[in-house]
């Protein structure tokens, strides 16, 4: 018998066979959950879990009724096939139609916004959870933030810097790139606003091992996702220069594993500081692989979903879970508050 089989805590993973997807699936399997591998293509997912350890269903977004199927009997599906504008609504509501939690790590604003519209109702009138963006980019960001408020109940300012190293892009991130072109937004005077264009540029002094770096403003899902449930006046995003030049430079090479774990030798901080008045606090976390840290963070959320005992409804992860409590059980290299 499978793991499928044996297990009654089922976690289907939509673009399982992709990079962070086998990332997850990897982390469920070290958590003791029981991974279910779903995509489009069967000879895609045999070949990334050749041992028979894992249970293969074949999917698309196209025919709801594949995805019922796949879906049948999961207690919550992970979402990992961009671009999320084409995929994430079709997968959340297979997923509620199968009474399980949705989870995704979109990057994208306007499917994280979307995510949130629509499927806030029927996930509370069902008693589950949809909690769009809660990947490196989106999730990480609005824990940082919301542990750094600690008691506040809104900012005057949010600044989030995100210092990488190196960005080699995945497959999947240039052919998101590509489609997401909706213009990006930042938060000012309270409400989402049109990132200026020309976008600000500014110096951050990260902790080591990043240090100075040139940042430009680069909002992700993290903007919709923090004014969802926090009150800011401001709010912008930076990122390397560096990271930036690399993930536009078509010649960029994909992540190349150099370890056991499949993890690349990218080294990230991100750094939230959050202003009220004259006091200013902050959350700092640094760690390796922006994409295979999205595979503990996800399925952090997932496990913590499974306990059950939590708000039901579309959330932020901040909403969902203590933000300090789920940042201490991630592996950072360093995780610090001030």
């Amino acid at each position: 018998m499978t793991n499928f089989e044996n297990s009654t805590r089922r976690v289907a993973v939509f673009g399982a066979s992709g990079h962070t997807g086998r990332f997850v699936v990897e982390e469920l399997l070290r958590r003791g959950l029981a991974p279910v591998a779903v995509g489009r293509r069967a000879e895609a997912l045999e070949a990334a879990f050749s041992d028979g350890g894992v249970a293969i269903r074949t999917a698309s977004v196209e025919d709801p009724e594949t995805l019922d199927r796949a879906f049948e009997g999961a207690a919550a599906v992970i979402n990992c096939a961009g671009p999320f504008l084409d995929t994430a609504e079709a997968v959340a509501a297979a997923a509620l139609r199968a009474g399980a939690h949705y989870v995704d790590v979109s990057a994208e604003q306007p499917s994280a916004q979307a995510v949130f519209d629509r499927f806030d109702g029927p996930a509370r009138a069902a008693g589950l959870v949809v909690l769009p963006a809660m990947g490196f980019y989106g999730g990480l960001a609005d824990l940082l933030v919301t542990a750094a408020m600690g008691g506040w109940a809104e900012a005057d300012d949010i600044q989030i810097g995100i210092g990488i190293d190196r960005w080699w892009p995945t497959k999947g991130t240039r052919v998101t790139g590509a489609r997401n072109t909706a213009p990006r937004q930042v938060i000012a005077g309270g409400r989402l606003a049109p990132l200026p264009n020309p976008a600000p540029r500014t110096t951050w002094i990260f902790p080591e091992p990043l240090g100075s770096q040139a940042m430009v403003e680069v909002p992700f899902s993290e903007v919709v996702v923090i004014a969802r449930h926090l009150k800011t006046a401001r709010l912008d995003t930076f990122l390397s220069e560096t990271a930036l030049a690399d993930v536009r430079d078509t010649a960029t090479p994909p992540p190349t594993a150099v370890d056991e774990r499949g993890l690349s030798a990218q080294r990230f901080v991100v750094e939230a500081i959050v202003r009220r008045g004259d006091q200013t606090r902050r959350a700092t976390a640094s760690g390796r692989d922006i994409y295979g840290f999205t595979a503990p963070l996800v399925c952090e959320a997932v496990e913590r979903l499974l306990a059950g005992g939590g708000a039901s409804g579309a959330l932020a992860p901040g909403e969902a879970f203590d933000a300090a409590d789920f940042l201490g059980a991630l592996p950072f290299d360093g995780l610090a508050t001030a």
